[in-house]
């Protein structure tokens, strides 16, 4: 059968959208250069007829620069309709990608669920409960050897009344100690003498204190001249 009518040729796939879009951007790129020169050329027109006079010389340039202008309005309507279509076909290319993503995303998140079931078979709730009873029985039995090897021997009974009361025994011999108003009596008292008592009664030498006369004899009281 092959032989009779032949095979026929493997169909090739599309352009895909991004190749159709970077066909149409690059086409909107050329025509917008165009329209860049076509700017270029009208106002040099614009120059040429703001410097001549009215008549048959400036017609014929207005006539050119409305040419120029038609030819440039056309090219911006190409540009717009290939821009809109550029975007179109870049939106329709996101919604598809975005849908490919979900399906991916989806797909992703299937097989975790999957994996994680895998695994939570191999858990035994039951054993995993056990493993913290026996964790609590091994702290329990810790803390009793703690407290067994933390017992005294030997240390005399006394009664806990008598051991409250010494306790606040203390506590009071500690506050007298903090008490410093003994300290008010030694500022308070006077200043220690600098010089031995009765020294201001003592006649030094040189320096008495008796009135004599011409001849050095004690001078007789005038209390005792009259009697």
């Amino acid at each position: 059968m092959n032989r009779l009518f032949g095979r026929g040729k493997p169909k090739e796939p599309g352009p895909s959208l991004n190749d159709c879009i970077s066909g149409v951007d690059a086409r909107a790129t050329n025509i917008e250069e165009k329209i860049a020169k076509l700017e270029t050329e009208l106002r040099k027109y614009r120059e040429q007829m703001s410097k001549m006079r009215e008549g048959p010389a400036k017609n014929s340039v207005k006539q050119k620069a409305l040419r120029v202008l038609k030819q440039k309005k056309a090219y911006e309507q190409q540009a717009e309709s290939l821009r809109n279509q550029s975007f179109n076909m870049e939106q329709a290319n996101y919604a598809a990608q975005s849908l490919k993503d979900t399906q991916a995303t989806v797909a992703a998140m299937k097989d975790g669920v999957k994996q994680m079931k895998n695994e939570y078979k191999k858990i035994n709730i039951d054993q995993i409960e056990d493993i913290q009873d026996d964790m609590a029985d091994m702290f329990e039995q810790a803390d009793e050897v703690q407290e067994a090897l933390g017992r005294t021997y030997g240390m005399p009974e006394v009664d806990d009344d008598d051991l409250q009361a010494e306790l606040d025994a203390l506590g009071d011999e500690i506050a007298l100690d903090d008490d410093s108003s003994y300290l008010d009596d030694v500022v308070k008292a006077p200043e220690a003498p600098d010089r031995e008592p009765g020294a201001d009664s003592i006649v030094q030498p040189g320096k008495s204190t008796i009135e004599t006369d011409e001849f050095g004899l004690p001078k007789v009281p005038t209390s005792l001249k009259t009697t």
